[in-house]
C-alpha cells in the first residue's frame, strides 16, 4: 500500500524511515551518503526534512508492506517564482528486502499524480548512471537530460567517483 505521510504523522515514522535509508546505503545505494552510515545519522537527515513537509515545500509518501513502512519517496516543490511549474524527486528508496515487488513503481506513480495535482508539469531527478533505478525512471517516462562523470563519491566510502544521470519528465 502506498500513501502520503502527513507532517503530523511523519515524526512517528522516523525510526522506519531511518531503517530504510540506512539499509539502502548499506546495500550500495547512491543517495547522498557514504559508509559508515548509522541509523542515527539517517534519523538526523529525516528530522531535517520535517520542516519542509510542515511548510508544504516537500511531500512524502510511504510504501507499506507486512504492517510497516518499507519504502519512501519525496517530492520537493520548487518555490522560486520562475520555477513553480516544476518539482524534484528525492530519496526514492525501497528497503532491499522488499525490492522487486512493484513498490518503487507504485511510489513513483503516487508522486507523479500528486505533482500533477499541484500544477507541476516538469519533474526532475538525478540518479547514479547505470543503476537499476535509472531503468525504473525511464520506464516511468523520464528522459535523460545528460550525465556528469565523477559527480558523487561512492557510497562504500571509497575514493571512486560515480557518474550521475539527470532525468526529466514533462507531465
Amino acid at each position: 500500500m502506498i500513501r502520503a505521510i502527513s507532517a503530523a504523522e511523519a515524526p512517528a515514522h522516523l525510526d522506519a524511515l531511518s531503517w530504510v535509508l540506512a539499509a539502502c546505503v548499506a546495500d550500495g545505494a547512491s543517495v547522498g551518503f557514504v559508509l559508515p552510515f548509522p541509523e542515527t545519522e539517517a534519523r538526523t537527515f529525516w528530522q531535517g526534512l520535517l520542516p519542509g513537509i510542515t511548510s508544504g515545500e516537500r511531500q512524502l509518501w510511504g510504501a507499506f508492506a507486512e504492517g510497516r513502512l518499507v519504502g519512501t519517496v519525496s517530492l520537493a516543490l520548487a518555490g522560486m517564482p520562475n520555477q513553480r511549474h516544476r518539482a524534484e524527486v528525492s530519496k526514492m528508496l525501497v528497503h532491499p528486502e522488499f525490492r522487486r515487488r512493484g513498490l518503487g513503481r507504485a511510489l513513483m506513480a503516487a508522486l507523479l499524480q500528486a505533482a500533477e495535482a499541484e500544477g507541476r508539469s516538469l519533474i526532475t531527478l538525478d540518479t547514479r548512471s547505470g543503476d537499476p533505478s535509472q531503468a525504473l525512471y525511464a520506464s516511468c517516462g523520464f528522459r535523460v537530460a545528460g550525465e556528469i562523470p565523477g559527480y558523487a563519491l561512492a557510497p562504500e566510502g571509497t575514493a571512486r567517483r560515480d557518474a550521475t544521470t539527470f532525468m526529466y519528465l514533462d507531465l
